[in-house]
C-alpha cells in the first residue's frame, strides 16, 4: 500500500469532490482517480461511491478513514521525530468536550498552548452531547458522564465527585438538609441531561427522584440559578470549583449517603499511536485540572 495513496484518500474524503482534491494535492482529476483505483485494488474494497458531480464514503470507507488518518499521522511524527526544526506540535487538533469543561479548563490554557506550538491549529466542539468521535474524526474527546464507548481507549485525567450545593443565603433562610429524606423540604435545581441526583449507599449507587423547581440545558444555567439562592444542586466537583473556593457556593454532606465519585476522561478513536498534538494539549489539560482540582 502506497502511503501517497492513502493520503490521497484522506484529502479526498474531506472534500468529496474528485476536482478539489487534486487542486489540494497538485495533480489531475484523472490521476486522482488512478491512484484511488489502485489503493481500492490494494486493500479489496470500494472506499468511494463516485458519480458526476461529487464522490461519497462506502460503509468500508468509513471504516478505513480512521486507519487511513492513523497512518499520515504517523509519518508525519516520524518526521517531525527528526527533523532538525520541529518547532513543536503541528496539524489540526480536533477536540470536543462538554461546555462546562470546555469554558472553565479547555479555553484557558489554548493561548498559551498555540504560542508555544505555532504551527498546531486547533477545532474546539463545546457540546454537552455525546459524539460520535470516529465518525466524525476527533482526535480526542473530554467527558465526565460514566464511560460506555467500549471500543474508545479511555485516559484518566482527573478525579470529579458529585457535589450537593447551596449558596449560603438559601441555606440561611431554608436550613441546611442533613439526611436524604429532608431534601423533599427544598427547592432543587437540574440539569436537563441528569434526570435525578445519584448518591453512594451501602456501597451502591442510589438514585434521588424529586420534582424539579428549575431546570436547565446546561451547567452554567444551574450553577447561576444556585448561586443566585434559589435551591440545591448536584453538580460534579469540576463545575463548582472556584464558587467553593470564594464561599459563594457551599458543600452540603448527608448523613445517610456519600457523594457519587466521577472521573474527568480523554476518550481517543481505537489506535496506538497520538500525534503529537493530542499528547501536548493532554498535558497542558491535565496540569491546569490539578492545579484547580487538588
Amino acid at each position: 500500500m502506497d502511503l501517497r495513496d492513502v493520503e490521497l484518500f484522506t484529502v479526498l474524503a474531506e472534500t468529496c469532490n474528485l476536482s478539489q482534491a487534486a487542486r489540494r494535492l497538485g495533480m489531475s482529476a484523472m490521476s486522482v482517480s488512478r491512484h484511488l483505483a489502485q489503493l481500492e485494488k490494494d486493500l479489496g474494497a470500494r472506499l468511494f461511491q463516485r458519480t458526476t458531480r461529487a464522490v461519497s464514503l462506502t460503509s468500508e470507507g468509513e471504516e478505513f478513514l480512521p486507519y487511513a488518518r492513523t497512518m499520515m499521522e504517523a509519518e508525519q511524527g516520524a518526521r517531525i521525530m527528526f527533523s532538525e526544526d520541529a518547532g513543536g506540535a503541528t496539524g489540526l487538533l480536533r477536540i470536543t468536550a462538554p461546555s462546562g469543561i470546555g469554558r472553565r479548563y479547555i479555553l484557558p490554557l489554548l493561548p498559551e498552548l498555540m504560542e508555544r506550538n505555532p504551527k498546531m491549529k486547533i477545532d474546539l466542539n463545546l457540546n454537552d452531547d455525546v459524539v460520535d468521535i470516529v465518525g466524525q474524526g476527533y482526535d480526542v474527546a473530554i467527558r465526565v458522564a460514566p464511560l460506555r464507548d467500549s471500543n474508545l481507549i479511555a485516559h484518566r485525567l482527573s478525579s470529579n465527585p458529585r457535589v450537593l450545593c447551596a449558596s449560603p443565603a438559601y441555606l440561611s433562610q431554608h436550613g441546611i438538609p442533613t439526611t436524604l429524606a429532608e431534601l423533599t423540604n427544598h427547592q432543587c435545581l437540574r440539569t436537563a441531561m441528569v434526570s435525578q441526583w445519584t448518591f453512594v449507599k451501602d456501597g451502591n449507587l442510589f438514585s434521588h427522584l424529586f420534582e424539579p423547581r428549575f431546570i436547565c440545558n446546561n451547567v452554567e444555567g444551574v450553577r447561576s440559578m444556585c448561586k443566585a439562592g434559589a435551591g440545591l444542586a448536584q453538580l460534579t466537583k469540576a463545575d463548582i470549583h472556584s464558587e467553593l473556593a470564594t464561599g459563594e457556593l457551599v458543600e452540603i454532606t448527608l448523613s445517610d449517603v456519600e457523594c457519587h465519585m466521577l472521573a474527568i476522561w480523554a476518550l481517543f478513536p481505537t489506535k496506538r499511536y497520538l500525534p503529537c498534538r493530542v499528547t501536548v494539549f493532554l498535558d497542558a489539560l491535565k496540569s491546569s485540572l490539578k492545579r484547580h482540582m487538588s
